[in-house]
């Protein structure tokens, strides 16, 4: 595939930026990426890896003529990295991000993109529970999708080619309004997530079982509880904070579903327990048909990565 942008700039050098970048190489999208993090280790890290072409100290550095602006921060810092890097922005440029909230970054980063810069938030819907610049790999992005949530005026040629550039990483592409997209993923990620670390609490809180018991005999679902729970904390609670009004509407409606099994279980109402588990099966059959996880024990996850 011929080069989509000549320079791209990835700021935070983390899962989804490492991806990113060697995804980019793998289909030879870009010309040359240029990265930057916060932290000098995170930094030095990524200079040993070779994960970018040039690895520099600041964002303003980072962005200085480059095509594509990669927001791979956590969402409490985007409106500081957006002010950071606005007077250093090309004109032309199209400035994205990987947030898993929509609305709160579009209000955080609006304010601060110069006139003539093209900004579409972007989220691709693909993770691991791991982090940090050694985390990245090439294939993440395969037959996932990405969401493009143009904000309004969003010029179209520039929608396009980073449509084109989320496809050459193997992303299917489609686009959405924020306020469905915080909706939607409050349901498919965000009360997952809560409830997983909910879970995993309430085993650490139980007393009656000892640590050396909830680690050995972690049966699927449990073990793969704590694999959500061991996601990024500072991202999550960005997430929560941002998306609180989808997030708090999907708990709400999750614990009346909790009430009604509960009653189940509490008369033996089998029946009752029966159907309902016969219809969240289907959701199961559904995700393996729509390509976006196997049938295999593991989950399709490989057991090293």
């Amino acid at each position: 595939m011929s080069a989509i942008y000549n320079r791209v700039a990835l700021i935070g050098l983390g899962l989804i930026a490492g991806s990113m970048a060697h995804g980019m190489r793998r289909a030879g999208l870009v010309h040359e990426i240029v990265g930057t993090a916060r932290s000098a280790e995170t930094r030095a890290t990524a200079r040993e890896i070779g994960l970018c072409d040039r690895v520099v100290d600041t964002a303003a550095e980072a962005v200085q003529d480059a095509d594509l602006v990669v927001l791979a921060v956590p969402v409490g810092a985007m409106a500081d990295v957006a002010q950071d890097i606005a007077p250093h922005l090309k004109p032309g440029c199209t400035v994205t991000d990987v947030g898993s909230v929509k609305r709160a970054v579009i209000d955080a980063v609006s304010p601060h993109i110069p006139e003539g810069v093209h900004f579409i938030p972007g989220h691709p819907l693909a993770g691991t529970e791991h982090s940090g610049p050694r985390s990245g790999f090439a294939e993440l992005f395969d037959n996932r999708w990405c969401l493009l949530v143009p904000v309004e005026g969003s010029d179209p040629a520039a929608v396009a080619q980073l449509r084109a550039f989320w496809q050459g990483l193997g992303a299917n592409v489609e686009e959405m309004e924020p306020d469905h997209h915080d909706l939607v993923l409050a349901v498919t990620s965000h009360a997952p997530h809560l409830i997983a670390y909910t879970m995993v609490g309430v085993a650490d809180d139980l007393r009656r079982v000892t640590d050396s018991e909830v680690v050995k005999y972690s049966a699927a679902g449990f073990r793969d509880f704590t694999r959500i729970a061991a996601s990024d904390p500072t991202m999550w609670r960005d997430v929560f904070l941002n998306n609180k009004d989808a997030t708090l509407e999907i708990l709400g409606r999750f614990t009346e579903e909790l009430f009604a099994l509960q009653r189940a279980i509490r008369m033996g109402d089998g029946d009752h327990l029966f159907d309902y588990f016969t219809r969240t099966r289907a959701i199961r059959k559904g995700i393996i048909e729509a390509g976006q996880d196997t049938e295999a024990p593991d989950f399709g996850r490989t057991k090293v990565r």
